[in-house]
């Protein structure tokens, strides 16, 4: 069975930026990701000072090349389950692929650098951190899904510039999509809100009007495309308001099977709770990124990786040091 000091789980900004300094720091790491970021459909990412706009497959293919260049190992593949082994290590059940980060077949077992563990195998490690991040769920309505980030968007910090000044349109279904309609119009003149009868209050409607932002009450019924590209938006009364991009408040929904199955303590909405440094409430398992901060963008997460990675590895200096005091003691 192969051991590891730390086994990532998920390869996004998160997972990497703290195999990368694990890495550095001389532990054995093995990071294992299923291929399928959230931000896979984006064409650039933004925001992420000296890579704003590179497109977020680049980041991450330059990512595992830094984790492997310090020994680290990536594998593409799906974890399974983890289970406690021991007092304080793990158990992780992998499959997928067996490919390893050069292109190479796992063999099952540890290998020559660059091979991992094939498909199926368990394998152990000391610490887990896990990076699955988070799922977004969309309003179901029609046409919105195929305009996913491209013309429907969500985060304005990370897509606001690159639809400036277009007319806006931000489909909420909430009085807290008053607030957010607001951020949003910082990037336009003309924002068109989307929102069901009944539910502005009157000061809404003064601070909404005050700033020029249209109220349009009702069901929408589906977003209109044209050529690939937002058109309009088509109300349940056969009203069409023409939009050249949406914003839509998603629903964050974490990834967090693994954690569950591993009994680590979540809050009342189901997100993980942490120390701080991305300890969870069981001893040896951390998490970093989407999966404990539904807002944090890419260069948030990369830098929740990196401080979960130092406490993960203060942790392991402390295992190393009451194993040196034992194996001391026992004149080993």
């Amino acid at each position: 069975m192969s051991e590891y000091d730390v086994v990532v789980i998920g390869g996004g900004a998160a997972g990497l930026s703290a195999a990368l300094v694990l890495s550095r720091a001389g532990r054995k790491v093995l990071v294992v990701d299923s291929g399928s970021p959230r931000n896979a459909p984006a064409a650039h990412m933004h925001g992420f000072l000296s890579r704003d706009g590179m497109p977020p497959g680049e980041l991450l293919a330059l990512g595992r090349e830094e984790v492997r260049g310090y020994g680290g190992e990536v594998l593409d593949g799906i974890v399974l389950d983890v289970v406690p082994a021991g007092t304080s290590g793990f158990r992780v059940l992998l499959a997928g692929s067996g490919r390893a980060d050069d292109g190479t077949a796992g063999t099952g077992a540890s290998g020559p650098a660059g091979e991992g563990p094939a498909a199926g195998r368990r394998t152990s490690a000391r610490r887990v951190l896990v990076a699955t991040g988070l799922r977004d769920e969309l309003p179901e309505i029609e046409g919105l899904a195929e305009l996913w980030a491209k013309d429907v968007l969500h985060c304005p910090y990370c897509h606001g510039y690159e639809v400036r000044d277009r007319p806006l349109g931000v489909i909420g279904n909430s009085a807290d999509s008053v607030r957010y309609v607001q951020l949003i119009r910082q990037w336009a003149k003309d924002v068109v809100l989307f929102i069901p009868a009944g539910i502005l209050t009157v000061q809404q409607r003064t601070e909404l009007t005050a700033r020029a932002i249209g109220i349009v009450e009702g069901r929408v019924q589906r977003v209109v495309a044209q050529d690939g590209h937002l058109s309009g938006v088509e109300m349940s009364d056969g009203k069409l308001v023409p939009r050249g991009a949406l914003f839509v408040p998603p629903r964050f929904v974490p990834n967090n099977g693994l954690l569950n199955g591993l009994a680590c303590e979540t809050d009342d909405a189901g997100w993980v709770v942490t120390d701080g440094t991305g300890q969870t409430s069981v001893r040896g398992v951390y998490v970093a990124g989407n999966l404990a901060n539904p807002r944090a963008q890419v260069i948030t997460a990369a830098s929740e990786g990196s401080a979960a990675a130092a406490a993960i590895n203060a942790d392991l200096v402390e295992d190393d040091i009451r194993e040196a005091v034992r194996s001391f003691n026992l004149g080993y």
